[in-house]
C-alpha cells in the first residue's frame, strides 16, 4: 500500500501540501509562518470551568518499539459509557506537556466518555524520532495499539471505544477500522477523500491572495505540469522549466513552497512511480494516497458522522462528503451523518476571507462554529455513547 505521506518528500519538487491538515497552528496564538503551518487546531480556547469534568492520567503502551506518552481522561461524575481515541492531523505534538484538546475532552467528559490521546513519536515525552513523512499506515497501527492497551487494562468506559480525527485522519481511521472491526463508531472532521489536495489549495487560495482567473489558471496548470513531469517520465529540465510563474509567486514563499528539488530528488520520485510506489489518477491527473479508497470505505460497517466547514480552502470537503454519501452513505450499517458549517474554515472556525493566511493569524483563544461541539454530543446521545448528566 503506498505510503501516504511519502509524498512530501516531492515538495519543492510538486509543491505538494498533503493535506495532513493543512491548517496552519496548533498551539494557542503560534501565528509563525514555516512548514508547521500546515499543523492542525487543537482548540485549547480559554474557557471558564466552573468544576472539573475530568480526572487526567498519564497513559503510555507500546508500538513498533516505541513507548507513546498520552493522557487519558475519565468523567468524575459517573462511569464512562464509551472512550473515545482522538487521531491527529498533520505535523508535531505537544499533548502531554500541552494539555492539547482540552476543550474537547472536557466536552466528551461532560456526556460521560473517557478520552484518550497521546504524543507521536518523537514528540513531547514519546519515545522513537519523529517523522514528518510518517505512513498513515504507521499512524493506524498506533491507533490499533492504542485500542488494544485499552482493552487490556479493562478499564470502565473501555468496551466500546471510538475514534475521533481531523483531516489526515481521514486516512488513517479507515485503516485502523479495517484491521479491528470491533471499534464502535468514528467521528471525522475536516476528512479527506483518496487523492492529494494541493491543486484544490492553491486554486482556492490563489483567488483569495488576488490572483485573477486567468492568472489562477496559468498557476494550476503549471503546478499540474511539474507533477506530470514527475509521473510521465519528463527530463529534470522539463521540471524546471514547467512553473516559472509559480516558483515566483508571493504565495508560495509564504507557504515555503518555493524553489526547485535537486535533480536527485526529482529521479528518485519518478522511480517511485514507475515501480508503483507511488500512484496517480488518471482521470484527474493527482496522485492517490490509498488504493481503491472507496471500496476501503464501503467496507466500513459502524456508525460515522462527518463534519465539514463550507469555508474549507484547504481540502476539498464536497469531493469528501460526495465519496462518503456514495461509499459510507450507501452501507445502512455505517448509519453516516453529515453537518456542515456554513462559516467556518478548516479547523471549523469563523473566517472572513477564509484563506491559509487567515487562518495562520487565528489564536487559539477564537470560539469554533457554533453548534460545532453541540452536534457531536448531541450524535454521540442519540446513537446511545454518551448521556446527559444528571445534574
Amino acid at each position: 500500500m503506498i505510503d501516504s505521506l511519502s509524498l512530501r518528500n516531492l515538495a519543492p519538487l510538486l509543491v505538494l501540501v498533503l493535506l495532513f491538515g493543512c491548517a496552519p497552528s496548533e498551539a494557542p496564538n503560534d501565528a509563525a509562518v514555516s512548514d508547521d503551518q500546515t499543523r492542525e487546531d487543537v482548540g485549547d480556547e480559554v474557557t471558564d470551568e466552573p468544576r472539573a469534568v475530568m480526572q487526567t492520567e498519564s497513559f503510555d503502551f507500546d508500538v513498533a518499539g516505541n513507548t507513546l506518552a498520552g493522557l487519558f481522561d475519565r468523567p468524575v461524575d459517573r462511569e464512562a459509557s464509551a472512550t473515545i481515541i482522538i487521531v491527529h492531523g498533520y505535523g508535531e505534538t505537544n499533548v502531554v506537556e500541552g494539555n492539547w484538546y482540552n476543550q474537547l475532552r472536557s466536552t466528551f467528559a461532560r456526556i460521560g466518555i473517557n478520552t484518550l490521546i497521546w504524543d507521536k513519536p518523537g514528540c513531547g515525552p514519546s519515545g522513537g524520532e519523529f517523522n514528518i513523512n510518517q505512513p498513515v499506515q504507521s499512524s493506524a497501527e498506533e491507533v490499533n495499539a492504542a485500542v488494544q492497551a485499552l482493552r487490556d487494562r479493562n478499564l470502565p468506559g473501555t468496551e466500546t471505544i471510538g475514534l475521533w480525527g481531523v483531516s489526515r485522519a481521514g486516512w488513517i481511521v479507515p485503516l485502523a477500522l479495517a484491521e479491528d472491526p470491533s471499534i464502535a463508531f468514528w467521528i471525522s472532521v475536516s476528512g479527506t477523500d483518496g487523492k492529494e489536495n494541493a491543486r484544490y489549495l492553491l486554486e482556492e487560495n490563489f483567488r483569495i491572495e488576488g490572483r485573477s482567473e486567468e492568472e489562477t489558471a496559468v498557476l494550476i496548470a503549471e503546478w499540474q505540469a511539474r507533477v506530470d513531469t514527475v509521473w510521465k517520465n519528463g527530463t529534470y529540465q522539463d521540471y524546471l522549466d514547467a512553473a516559472p510563474n509559480l516558483s515566483a509567486d508571493p504565495f508560495m514563499e509564504f507557504m515555503g513552497w518555493s524553489g526547485n528539488a535537486s535533480e536527485q530528488a526529482f529521479l528518485a520520485d519518478q522511480e517511485k512511480f514507475r515501480t508503483g510506489e507511488l500512484l496517480i489518477d488518471a482521470e484527474t491527473g493527482l496522485p492517490v494516497y490509498i488504493p481503491d479508497f472507496p471500496g476501503l470505505l464501503a467496507s466500513i460497517d459502524l456508525p460515522v458522522l462527518a463534519i465539514f466547514g463550507e469555508q474549507d480552502t484547504n481540502v476539498d470537503w464536497r469531493s469528501t462528503a460526495d465519496l462518503y454519501q456514495t461509499t459510507l452513505g450507501a452501507n445502512p450499517d455505517a448509519a453516516l451523518s453529515i453537518k456542515t458549517f456554513p462559516n467556518a474554515n478548516h479547523n471549523l472556525k469563523p473566517c472572513q476571507q477564509c484563506g491559509v493566511r487567515e487562518m495562520a493569524a487565528q489564536s487559539g483563544n477564537i470560539p469554533y462554529a457554533d453548534g460545532y461541539y453541540e452536534s457531536m454530543i448531541e450524535w454521540l446521545i442519540a446513537q446511545g455513547f454518551g448521556s446527559n448528566p444528571s445534574t
